[in-house]
Parts: C-alpha cells; sequence; structure tokens
C-alpha cells in the first residue's frame, strides 16, 4: 500500500490559517465586542437611597430566623456545613413535577463537587406542592440524592410570575441562612446547561476582589410592555421610566455573595409584575450593582452542540433531556481524550 504525503506551501499554510482565525472570529468575536461594550464601570454611590440599602444590607441579621426555618423550608440540606470554602454554589430552580428534568441534570453537569481543585455545588430548588403523591416522591428523592430544598409558600396559581418571583426571593433568603460562606450564587433553571469549569476558571482569574459581581448576558435598554393586551403588560402609572432597568436575562445569571444580601434587602417592597430577571436586575439597581455583561451565557438562546462553542461557553439554554445527557457524555469523552494525550 503506498501513502501520498502532501507537502503544502508557505502560502498554503498561511491561507488554511487565516480561514481558522476568520472561522474563530465570526463564531466569537461579535458577542466579545458586545461584551466590551457593555462592560460596568465603578459605580460611585451618591444616591441616598442606594446608601441606605447598601447599609441595611451590611447590618442584615438573619440568626433569629433561623431557629424557625423547619416550617419554611420543610425540606432542606446544608451543603456548606462541608464545604467551608464554597467557590460556587448553583440553585437550580425547579417545579415538584419535573423529576425527570432533575435527573438528567443530576446525572451530568451538576454532577461535579469541584472544579479547579476548588469546591462547587449544585442544588434543586422548588417550591410548595399540594399533592401527597407529588410531595411523597419529592420526599423519597430528597432521601436518595441529599440535593434537594423546598419552601413552603402559595403557588399562586394562575400567576406564574408571582410565583416565580416568590421562588426567587426564598432561594436568595435560603442562602443567606444557610449557605453565607459561599462565594458565588448561580440561579438557574433545569433546562439549562451549566459549563462549570469554563466557569470556575473565569472567577479565579479575577484580579479584583469580586464585590457587586451581578454576571450574565445582559438585557440592555428594554422597553416595557405597554400594550394592555399582551402578557407583560406594564402601566405607565406603574412603572413610568422609558426602559427598564439593564438586567441578565434569567435561564442562568451569577451573584457574588453580597450581591444576594443586597437583592434580598432591596426586594422587600418590590412587586412589579415583571418577570424575574428583570426584577432582580431592578433590585440591583436600588442597590447600586451593576448588571456585567458576559457572552459566555447564552441568555435565553439555545446554542447548538459544537465541542469548541461549549468548551467556551458558560451556558445553554433551552435543552432537552436527550441533549443535556449527550452534551454531558460528550464533555466526558472530550476531558478524557485531553487525559490521555497529556501523557
Amino acid at each position: 500500500m503506498k501513502i501520498c504525503v502532501f507537502r503544502l506551501q508557505t502560502h498554503q499554510w498561511c491561507f488554511l490559517l487565516c480561514n481558522v482565525i476568520l472561522f474563530h472570529a465570526l463564531l466569537f468575536g461579535g458577542d466579545i465586542v458586545e461584551e466590551f461594550l457593555l462592560q460596568s464601570s465603578p459605580a460611585a454611590y451618591t444616591d441616598r437611597f442606594v446608601l441606605e440599602v447598601r447599609e441595611r444590607a451590611r447590618k442584615l441579621d438573619l440568626t433569629e430566623t433561623r431557629l424557625n426555618t423547619s416550617q419554611i423550608y420543610p425540606i432542606n440540606t446544608e451543603p456548606c456545613l462541608h464545604h467551608q470554602d464554597l467557590l460556587i454554589l448553583t440553585l437550580v430552580l425547579s417545579s415538584p413535577g419535573n423529576s425527570s428534568q432533575r435527573e438528567v441534570v443530576r446525572n451530568s453537569w451538576a454532577n461535579q463537587t469541584s472544579a479547579h481543585s476548588v469546591a462547587v455545588r449544585t442544588l434543586f430548588f422548588l417550591r410548595s406542592s399540594h399533592l401527597g403523591a407529588e410531595l411523597d416522591m419529592i420526599r423519597e428523592e430528597s432521601a436518595r440524592y441529599g440535593d434537594i430544598v423546598q419552601f413552603e409558600g402559595g403557588v399562586l396559581r394562575g400567576n406564574w410570575k408571582r410565583g416565580h418571583w416568590e421562588q426567587v426571593k426564598m432561594a436568595l433568603r435560603w442562602i443567606l441562612l444557610f449557605c453565607p460562606q459561599a462565594r458565588f450564587i448561580v440561579l438557574s433553571e433545569d433546562s439549562v446547561y451549566l459549563n462549570l469549569p469554563a466557569l470556575t476558571s473565569y472567577l479565579l482569574r479575577l484580579r479584583t476582589h469580586p464585590d457587586d459581581l451581578y454576571l450574565g448576558r445582559v438585557i440592555h435598554r428594554a422597553a416595557p410592555e405597554r400594550d394592555p393586551d399582551k402578557p407583560h403588560y406594564l402601566p405607565y402609572q406603574v412603572y413610568p421610566e422609558k426602559y427598564l432597568p439593564d438586567y441578565c436575562s434569567g435561564p442562568a445569571f451569577l451573584l457574588s455573595q453580597d450581591v444576594v444580601r443586597k437583592v434580598y434587602v432591596a426586594a422587600e417592597d418590590v412587586s412589579l409584575p415583571l418577570p424575574s430577571d428583570v426584577l432582580i436586575g431592578l433590585c440591583a439597581r436600588r442597590a447600586g450593582v451593576v448588571a456585567t455583561h458576559s457572552a459566555r451565557f447564552s441568555g435565553d438562546r439555545h446554542i447548538r452542540y459544537n465541542p469548541c462553542c461549549y468548551n467556551f461557553l458558560f451556558s445553554s439554554a433551552g435543552m432537552e433531556l436527550s441533549g443535556v445527557s449527550c452534551v454531558w457524555m460528550s464533555t466526558l469523552q472530550m476531558g478524557h481524550f485531553l487525559l490521555v494525550a497529556s501523557h
């Protein structure tokens, strides 16, 4: 058998190299430029209300309320008892009936307890259920895996936005009560794929002490819905501003621990008929926290799987169950290949 070896000339190598560079420029260039333009700048806190919120957050003490939490969080787990130096705690907001989604997430990216030699942990945060059979299944799931937190609150039938906002606020409260040691919090959904190693690597490379970090795909200068026939209708009398505050798109975003505290305090009197991610942005603005844009979060977009993209991205939304499993298996195989190659 005769093997032919093709030798490329210098100009041919240059042509191939230029094509590779052009491909990656088209793939990531727009997002990188967008990220640069939307970077937050240091804020000077001169507004009296902002200073008041930040001071209240600094003095916030929930020690006494911790004694009565068994009724508020009937199913609970405390990851920080075993991880005093937890870098990332991910709370996946899930509905009681989404056991299949939780199982897939649990057996894929949420299975990681460390990344780059630092501790990470993922829990599922559920609202209450009035169905006896569903409650029994959740208790069994919690006993088996030890990664469920459920809060007791109204289901608020027919008002999904209010119910979801209540779930988010109770999640923030739980973080302050049971995991104040976690340096960063990711709020996510059970249809999202998270790249924890990439996110961990990014956080470990931050040069400055990451206070006031509110990181995600920032929605900039979105106009409130003024059409009363639309689902997100916001009357001018309730919200007279021309634009909504900058906010990180809801399927996945990151907060530093101090921002969790500030947003929780600012959220005490916020009840606008808006999606939870917008309300988080509103509370962050009230606390003087500026959203930081990262193009590596997909926002509410689903990114079609590509090994190069998924090695770079922090998140991809709208994942099907089979898609999460396939991406995870591919990631494991790629990791094994790299490990073998390095040896």
